[in-house]
């Protein structure tokens, strides 16, 4: 597996700086990838990224002002879901 890098943070923090009301959803370590921070905008748009661990997800949550959440806990928020289901209907998904 391949571990977090300063590319990963960089285009997170670009990606967030770029869009409004954006949210950190930690992803835990698979046997299949490494621990994984997914930032979801306000519409529903999102981008996932390797991340350290889950002290640097939520220090980089903090850091910027947004919501912390553990997807293991809480869950894919409703409008990802509708977010990725309109990008399949218009064919960009």
């Amino acid at each position: 597996m391949r571990s977090a890098t300063k590319a990963d943070t960089a285009h997170l923090e670009e990606w967030a700086a770029a869009r409004r009301g954006v949210e950190a959803y930690l992803e835990p370590r698979t046997h299949v990838t490494d621990t994984t921070v997914v930032l979801v905008a306000h519409d529903g748009e999102w981008t996932r990224r390797r991340i350290a661990n889950f002290d640097a997800a939520r220090e980089f949550a903090r850091k910027r002002g947004m919501p912390f959440y553990e997807v293991e806990r809480v869950g894919y928020p409703k409008r990802m879901r509708e977010y990725q289901e309109r990008q399949k209907r218009e064919g960009r998904g």
